[in-house]
Parts: C-alpha cells; sequence; structure tokens
C-alpha cells in the first residue's frame, strides 16, 4: 500500500470518527503529496525516501511552530500543532533513540578515521545518509558534535 493510499485510508476514518486535527495534518500530508508528484522532476512518483522526507519535513514544521507558540505563551495554539506532528510521525519509520543513533555515529566515526570537528561535515553526511527516515537531523548533529568535540 502506498503512502498515499494509507493517508487516503486514514483520512476516512478521520472523517468518520470527526477528528478534525486528524483530518487537518492528513490532508496537509495528502497536498504536499501531490504537489510532489506533480513536480516536472518526478514523472514516475516519488520514492520511498522522498516520501519520508516529505513527511519529516512535514513534522519539523510543526514542530518548529510549536516551539515558537509556546515561546510567546500561546498554548491554545501550540497544541494543535505537535497533535497534528504527532499524526504525521505515524507515517514516519520508527524514530531511533540517541544510543541506537550513537552506536551508528560511533561506527562511522571508526569507518572514516574522523578526529575533531573538521571531520563533522564527512560524518554528518554518511550518518544522515544511513539513518535517513529513522532519526531527525537535529539529534545526529548533537551526537555527532559530542562525539567529535
Amino acid at each position: 500500500m502506498s503512502l498515499q493510499d494509507k493517508v487516503m485510508a486514514e483520512m476516512k476514518t478521520a472523517m468518520k470518527a470527526k477528528d478534525a486535527p486528524a483530518l487537518e495534518a492528513l490532508r496537509a500530508v495528502k497536498s504536499e503529496l501531490l504537489l510532489a508528484s506533480t513536480n516536472a522532476a518526478t514523472k514516475d512518483g516519488l520514492s520511498e525516501e522522498e516520501e519520508i522526507k516529505l513527511l519529516q519535513k512535514l513534522v519539523k514544521q510543526r514542530k518548529d511552530s510549536a516551539v515558537i507558540y509556546t515561546e510567546q505563551g500561546r498554548a491554545d495554539l501550540a497544541e494543535p500543532e505537535l497533535a497534528q506532528a504527532a499524526i504525521i510521525e505515524k507515517f514516519l519509520p520508527e524514530q531511533l533513540g540517541e544510543e541506537e543513533i550513537a552506536k551508528v555515529v560511533d561506527a562511522i566515526i571508526a569507518k572514516t578515521g574522523a578526529e575533531g570537528m573538521k571531520d563533522m561535515g564527512k560524518v554528518m553526511g554518511m550518518a544522515s545518509k544511513e539513518l535517513a527516515g529513522q532519526a531527525d537531523g537535529k539529534t545526529i548533529s548533537t551526537v555527532v558534535k559530542s562525539k567529535l568535540s
């Protein structure tokens, strides 16, 4: 079942349950998928990797918005953003914890022979490819910085 089919099935369920936040999040995913698939560069549809990147982008947008709303004392606006992020995260592969990410980063550092912050770009590139969809860039970056400093 493709991601678009899964989203449509969840939309039907959300409509029947009259779950407005879920419906709003799912409509945003559907919209982004349609925009990306109609892009001239992707005539044969989106790859799974592109779909994951798109979903990660949507989750990050909502989490960033929630942080801004919280900083401004607007919990009433932050709450729906976090709820939508949680709904969209259901379609992402299971996220790794910092311990698992640290193990992968250690292996990459050993493989590349990285020493210090000057090699961070090389390690980040490899880690981002290897952990694509399983961890967000900010967490990977934090782990890499702690290992190389």
